[in-house]
């Protein structure tokens, strides 16, 4: 069987909510909403629209805002099982997430290696918090991703391996058209429909554990 490689989202993916949608509507004033369409949207990139979202929120409140996400983001039904599924079957799994180190580390402790995990950065020395970008678009790239999944996906490809990744929002389009197949659900299932990519819908880790028991990839 042809070696598998799989790109995993973090919010609302790995998580069954989006901890930055969270994150804003607990902490931010309204003005987060106008950029959260605008990202929507593609009036503006991800890169912007997060920075500024996030420029809304006092640093002092980190200590706040992290304890938040820890008592209420939920780890997806079948994550668990389905990252031991990967390591007993030697599958490499990376979590490529637009989401933000100072909660996707906390919550992927023990699950996945940190060297795995390929996420935003955060810096509170300021007034409010400065996200910061150490996975940015490479020269083939100019979305202002903010942690950009294709550049990663053309870093770590394997040369003639069956690349998955597992999504479900715009910040997964560009690198699902990309991959041999998509496990999508919400906003990346419906354009994985419009654009008639290689994809199987799912609820849970269960039931992509399921189809990667079937899946046959030819050699």
């Amino acid at each position: 069987m042809t070696k598998r490689v799989i790109f995993c989202d973090f919010d609302g993916t790995i998580t069954d909510n989006d901890n930055i949608i969270a994150i804003m509507k607990q902490f931010a004033p309204p003005e987060w909403e106008t950029l959260k369409d605008d990202i929507l949207a593609q009036r503006i990139s991800v890169q912007e629209g997060v920075g500024k979202m996030f420029s809304l929120l006092p640093s002092s409140r980190k200590e706040e805002i992290t304890d938040f996400i820890l008592q209420t983001a939920r780890l997806r039904d079948g994550f668990r099982e389905f990252v031991a599924f990967t390591k007993e079957h030697d599958i490499p799994l990376y979590v490529v997430s637009g989401g933000i180190d100072f909660f996707v580390y906390p919550l992927l402790k023990g699950l996945v290696d940190k060297e795995r995990i390929f996420c935003n950065g955060s810096d509170f020395s300021g007034e409010t918090i400065r996200i910061t970008w150490p996975h940015a678009c490479d020269d083939q790239c100019q979305n202002g991703c903010g942690c950009c999944k294709p550049s990663l996906l053309r870093k770590l490809a394997v040369p003639d391996a069956f690349h998955i990744v597992i999504g479900d929002s715009i910040t997964d389009l560009e690198v699902a058209k990309r991959a041999d197949h998509v496990f999508a659900r919400d906003f990346l299932l419906d354009k994985c429909q419009e654009l008639d990519l290689p994809h199987t819908p799912f609820t849970t880790f269960f039931d992509v554990i399921h189809f990667l028991q079937t899946m046959e990839v030819n050699v």
